[in-house]
Protein backbone atom coordinates (compact mmCIF):
# COMPACT_ATOMS: atom_id res chain seq x y z
CA UNK A 1 0.00 0.00 0.00
CA UNK A 2 3.04 2.57 1.53
CA UNK A 3 6.11 1.71 1.21
CA UNK A 4 9.35 4.48 2.48
CA UNK A 5 13.04 3.70 2.16
CA UNK A 6 15.03 6.09 3.78
CA UNK A 7 12.64 9.17 3.32
CA UNK A 8 15.12 12.26 3.69
CA UNK A 9 14.33 16.02 4.41
CA UNK A 10 16.81 18.62 5.80
CA UNK A 11 15.88 21.58 7.36
CA UNK A 12 18.99 23.61 9.16
CA UNK A 13 19.85 21.46 12.05
CA UNK A 14 16.99 18.58 11.62
CA UNK A 15 17.12 16.17 9.72
CA UNK A 16 14.13 13.54 8.47
CA UNK A 17 15.81 10.37 7.63
CA UNK A 18 12.99 7.27 8.06
CA UNK A 19 11.46 4.03 6.68
CA UNK A 20 8.06 2.69 7.26
CA UNK A 21 5.26 0.88 5.02
CA UNK A 22 1.71 0.33 5.62
CA UNK A 23 0.08 -2.84 4.28
CA UNK A 24 -3.31 -3.59 3.06
CA UNK A 25 -6.27 -3.90 5.38
CA UNK A 26 -4.16 -2.18 8.45
CA UNK A 27 -4.63 0.88 11.01
CA UNK A 28 -0.90 2.33 11.44
CA UNK A 29 -0.37 5.02 14.06
CA UNK A 30 2.77 7.55 14.01
CA UNK A 31 3.64 8.88 17.27
CA UNK A 32 5.91 10.91 18.37
CA UNK A 33 6.63 14.43 20.25
CA UNK A 34 5.90 17.70 18.76
CA UNK A 35 9.43 18.73 15.85
CA UNK A 36 9.62 14.66 15.89
CA UNK A 37 8.86 14.72 11.87
CA UNK A 38 5.45 13.23 12.00
CA UNK A 39 4.34 16.63 9.47
CA UNK A 40 7.54 16.41 7.93
CA UNK A 41 6.86 12.74 7.18
CA UNK A 42 3.43 12.95 5.45
CA UNK A 43 3.28 16.02 3.25
CA UNK A 44 6.71 14.02 2.09
CA UNK A 45 4.85 11.14 1.24
CA UNK A 46 2.15 13.49 -0.45
CA UNK A 47 4.37 15.51 -2.35
CA UNK A 48 3.84 18.67 -0.90
CA UNK A 49 7.02 19.25 0.12
CA UNK A 50 10.85 18.26 -2.06
CA UNK A 51 12.67 15.16 -0.37
CA UNK A 52 16.37 15.02 -0.25
CA UNK A 53 16.40 11.20 -0.84
CA UNK A 54 14.47 8.12 -0.62
CA UNK A 55 12.05 6.43 -2.12
CA UNK A 56 7.79 6.81 -1.71
CA UNK A 57 5.80 4.07 -3.18
CA UNK A 58 2.21 4.17 -2.99
CA UNK A 59 0.39 1.69 -4.49
CA UNK A 60 3.11 0.00 -6.32
CA UNK A 61 4.56 3.58 -7.73
CA UNK A 62 6.75 5.93 -7.17
CA UNK A 63 4.72 9.40 -5.97
CA UNK A 64 6.56 11.61 -7.67
CA UNK A 65 5.05 9.24 -11.05
CA UNK A 66 1.12 9.90 -9.54
CA UNK A 67 -1.39 11.34 -12.10
CA UNK A 68 -4.69 13.06 -11.18
CA UNK A 69 -6.28 9.65 -11.12
CA UNK A 70 -4.13 8.15 -8.51
CA UNK A 71 -4.25 11.06 -6.14
CA UNK A 72 -7.88 10.47 -6.38
CA UNK A 73 -7.08 7.17 -3.95
CA UNK A 74 -6.33 9.18 -1.40
CA UNK A 75 -8.12 10.90 1.45
CA UNK A 76 -6.22 13.27 3.77
CA UNK A 77 -6.70 15.06 6.76
CA UNK A 78 -3.59 17.65 7.45
CA UNK A 79 -3.19 18.87 10.74
CA UNK A 80 -2.62 22.84 9.33
CA UNK A 81 -4.64 23.50 6.47
CA UNK A 82 -8.74 22.73 5.71
CA UNK A 83 -11.16 24.29 3.77
CA UNK A 84 -11.52 28.19 3.47
CA UNK A 85 -13.28 30.13 5.95
CA UNK A 86 -15.54 31.68 3.69
CA UNK A 87 -17.10 28.39 2.58
CA UNK A 88 -20.54 26.77 3.93
CA UNK A 89 -21.30 23.02 3.56
CA UNK A 90 -23.37 23.85 0.32
CA UNK A 91 -19.94 25.60 -1.08
CA UNK A 92 -18.17 22.31 -0.39
CA UNK A 93 -19.99 19.44 -2.49
CA UNK A 94 -19.32 21.13 -5.83
CA UNK A 95 -15.62 20.73 -4.95
CA UNK A 96 -15.75 17.63 -4.11
CA UNK A 97 -17.92 16.15 -6.86
CA UNK A 98 -14.91 18.15 -9.25
CA UNK A 99 -12.37 16.50 -7.40
CA UNK A 100 -13.46 13.07 -7.00
CA UNK A 101 -14.88 11.08 -9.62
CA UNK A 102 -16.34 8.70 -6.37
CA UNK A 103 -17.36 11.32 -4.35
CA UNK A 104 -20.50 10.06 -2.28
CA UNK A 105 -22.83 13.33 -1.92
CA UNK A 106 -25.40 11.18 0.19
CA UNK A 107 -22.70 9.51 2.23
CA UNK A 108 -20.74 12.99 3.03
CA UNK A 109 -24.37 14.84 3.71
CA UNK A 110 -25.60 11.63 6.04
CA UNK A 111 -22.07 12.38 8.00
CA UNK A 112 -22.83 15.87 8.26
CA UNK A 113 -25.87 15.57 9.78
CA UNK A 114 -24.39 12.84 11.83
CA UNK A 115 -21.63 14.95 13.76
CA UNK A 116 -24.29 17.97 13.61
CA UNK A 117 -22.40 20.51 11.48
CA UNK A 118 -24.27 23.43 10.68
CA UNK A 119 -25.04 23.56 6.91
CA UNK A 120 -25.42 27.04 6.33
CA UNK A 121 -22.76 28.77 8.80
CA UNK A 122 -19.54 29.61 7.37
CA UNK A 123 -16.49 27.08 7.62
CA UNK A 124 -14.43 30.40 9.79
CA UNK A 125 -17.64 30.35 12.36
CA UNK A 126 -16.85 26.73 12.89
CA UNK A 127 -15.47 25.41 16.56
CA UNK A 128 -11.68 23.70 16.53
CA UNK A 129 -13.69 20.43 16.65
CA UNK A 130 -16.09 21.08 13.62
CA UNK A 131 -13.75 22.06 11.07
CA UNK A 132 -11.88 18.68 12.05
CA UNK A 133 -14.91 17.09 11.54
CA UNK A 134 -15.31 18.00 8.53
CA UNK A 135 -11.87 17.40 7.25
CA UNK A 136 -12.47 13.79 8.27
CA UNK A 137 -15.75 13.28 6.69
CA UNK A 138 -14.37 14.93 3.56
CA UNK A 139 -11.72 12.61 3.84
CA UNK A 140 -13.88 9.49 3.37
CA UNK A 141 -16.64 10.56 1.30
CA UNK A 142 -14.72 9.72 -1.87
CA UNK A 143 -14.35 5.70 -1.60
CA UNK A 144 -10.04 6.39 -1.00
CA UNK A 145 -8.07 3.08 -0.84
CA UNK A 146 -5.77 5.36 1.79
CA UNK A 147 -6.44 7.52 4.77
CA UNK A 148 -3.49 10.07 5.73
CA UNK A 149 -4.57 11.83 8.64
CA UNK A 150 -2.43 13.87 10.64
CA UNK A 151 -3.76 14.84 14.20
CA UNK A 152 -7.47 14.12 12.83
CA UNK A 153 -8.80 14.51 16.60
CA UNK A 154 -6.94 17.64 17.74
CA UNK A 155 -9.94 19.95 19.34
CA UNK A 156 -12.18 17.27 19.37
CA UNK A 157 -13.83 16.29 23.09
CA UNK A 158 -14.43 12.79 24.17
CA UNK A 159 -17.72 11.85 22.64
CA UNK A 160 -16.68 13.69 19.77
CA UNK A 161 -13.39 11.36 19.31
CA UNK A 162 -15.16 8.24 20.17
CA UNK A 163 -17.41 8.88 17.53
CA UNK A 164 -14.76 10.19 14.63
CA UNK A 165 -12.91 7.08 15.33
CA UNK A 166 -16.43 4.53 15.11
CA UNK A 167 -16.31 6.46 11.92
CA UNK A 168 -12.94 5.22 11.16
CA UNK A 169 -13.42 1.76 11.78
CA UNK A 170 -16.61 1.88 9.87
CA UNK A 171 -14.62 2.94 6.55
CA UNK A 172 -12.23 0.15 7.31
CA UNK A 173 -15.07 -2.23 7.65
CA UNK A 174 -16.92 -1.26 4.33
CA UNK A 175 -14.06 -2.34 2.14
CA UNK A 176 -11.40 -4.77 2.63
CA UNK A 177 -7.52 -3.96 2.21
CA UNK A 178 -8.09 -0.43 2.99
CA UNK A 179 -5.83 1.15 5.13
CA UNK A 180 -5.02 4.24 7.52
CA UNK A 181 -2.08 5.96 8.51
CA UNK A 182 -2.59 8.38 11.29
CA UNK A 183 -1.03 10.43 13.98
CA UNK A 184 -2.20 11.54 17.15
CA UNK A 185 -1.50 13.01 20.47
CA UNK A 186 -3.85 11.21 22.33
CA UNK A 187 -2.34 7.84 22.86
CA UNK A 188 -5.54 6.30 23.85
CA UNK A 189 -6.97 6.90 20.27
CA UNK A 190 -4.19 5.00 18.91
CA UNK A 191 -4.34 1.89 21.16
CA UNK A 192 -7.92 1.63 20.62
CA UNK A 193 -7.63 2.19 16.44
CA UNK A 194 -4.64 1.07 15.46
CA UNK A 195 -3.06 -2.47 14.34
CA UNK A 196 0.60 -1.23 14.44
CA UNK A 197 2.32 2.10 15.60
CA UNK A 198 5.49 3.54 14.72
CA UNK A 199 7.67 6.51 17.16
CA UNK A 200 9.87 8.93 15.80
CA UNK A 201 12.26 11.11 17.41
CA UNK A 202 14.50 14.13 16.24
CA UNK A 203 13.79 12.89 12.28
CA UNK A 204 14.18 8.82 12.97
CA UNK A 205 12.00 5.92 13.72
CA UNK A 206 13.05 4.56 17.41
CA UNK A 207 10.20 1.99 17.47
CA UNK A 208 7.57 -0.24 14.91
CA UNK A 209 5.91 -2.76 17.28
CA UNK A 210 2.34 -4.15 16.61
CA UNK A 211 -0.17 -2.74 19.06
CA UNK A 212 -1.31 -5.88 21.07
CA UNK A 213 2.33 -6.88 21.27
CA UNK A 214 3.13 -3.41 22.96
CA UNK A 215 -0.25 -3.65 25.25
CA UNK A 216 0.95 -7.60 26.25
CA UNK A 217 4.51 -7.95 26.11
CA UNK A 218 5.86 -4.41 27.18
CA UNK A 219 6.53 -3.28 30.92
CA UNK A 220 7.64 -0.65 33.04
CA UNK A 221 9.35 -2.31 35.85
CA UNK A 222 9.83 -0.17 39.08
CA UNK A 223 13.25 -1.20 41.14
CA UNK A 224 14.77 -0.04 43.80
CA UNK A 225 19.07 1.05 43.06
CA UNK A 226 19.94 -2.23 45.08
CA UNK A 227 17.39 -4.16 43.05
CA UNK A 228 18.49 -2.71 39.86
CA UNK A 229 21.90 -3.64 40.48
CA UNK A 230 20.54 -7.03 40.18
CA UNK A 231 18.49 -7.41 37.88
CA UNK A 232 18.90 -8.91 34.48
CA UNK A 233 19.15 -6.32 32.05
CA UNK A 234 19.37 -8.50 29.01
CA UNK A 235 15.82 -7.39 27.79
CA UNK A 236 15.79 -3.74 29.39
CA UNK A 237 15.27 -1.64 26.85
CA UNK A 238 15.65 1.59 28.24
CA UNK A 239 15.99 2.88 31.92
CA UNK A 240 15.53 6.00 34.03
CA UNK A 241 16.84 6.92 37.31
CA UNK A 242 13.87 7.93 39.71
CA UNK A 243 14.01 9.14 43.12
CA UNK A 244 13.31 5.56 44.43
CA UNK A 245 15.61 4.01 42.31
CA UNK A 246 15.09 2.97 38.44
CA UNK A 247 12.34 2.61 36.12
CA UNK A 248 12.92 -0.12 33.32
CA UNK A 249 11.69 -0.36 29.95
CA UNK A 250 11.12 -4.10 28.79
CA UNK A 251 9.63 -5.88 26.21
CA UNK A 252 9.67 -9.24 27.95
CA UNK A 253 7.19 -8.57 30.91
CA UNK A 254 6.66 -12.52 31.17
CA UNK A 255 9.90 -12.84 31.52
CA UNK A 256 10.75 -10.51 34.94
CA UNK A 257 7.16 -11.41 36.06
CA UNK A 258 8.24 -15.36 36.42
CA UNK A 259 12.05 -13.98 37.78
CA UNK A 260 11.02 -11.07 40.15
CA UNK A 261 7.88 -11.80 41.33
CA UNK A 262 9.18 -8.89 43.94
CA UNK A 263 9.42 -5.66 41.79
CA UNK A 264 7.02 -3.60 40.82
CA UNK A 265 5.64 -4.38 36.81
CA UNK A 266 3.03 -2.50 34.89
CA UNK A 267 2.11 -2.43 32.10
CA UNK A 268 3.25 0.48 29.68
CA UNK A 269 0.80 2.87 28.18
CA UNK A 270 2.02 4.36 25.00
CA UNK A 271 2.56 7.81 26.88
CA UNK A 272 4.88 5.85 29.43
CA UNK A 273 6.24 4.21 26.51
CA UNK A 274 6.93 7.17 24.71
CA UNK A 275 8.46 8.81 28.07
CA UNK A 276 10.63 6.15 28.47
CA UNK A 277 11.70 5.33 24.40
CA UNK A 278 12.74 9.61 24.57
CA UNK A 279 14.06 10.47 28.37
CA UNK A 280 15.53 6.90 29.01
CA UNK A 281 19.58 5.57 28.88
CA UNK A 282 19.77 2.73 26.70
Amino acid sequence: MLKIEHLVKRYGDFTLDCSMEIKPGCITGLVGQNGAGKSTTFKAILGLIHRDGGKVELFGKDVEKFSVKDKQKLGVVLSDSGFSGYLDIHDIIPVLTNLYDTFDRDFFMKQVQRFGLPINKKIKEFSTGMKAKLKVIAAVSHQSELLILDEPTVGLDVIARDELLELLREYMEAKEKRSILISSHISGDLESLCDELYMIHDGKMILHEDTDVLLSDYAVIKVSSSQYAELDKQYILRHKKESFGYSCLTNQRGYYLENYPGAVIEKAAVDELITMMIRGDV
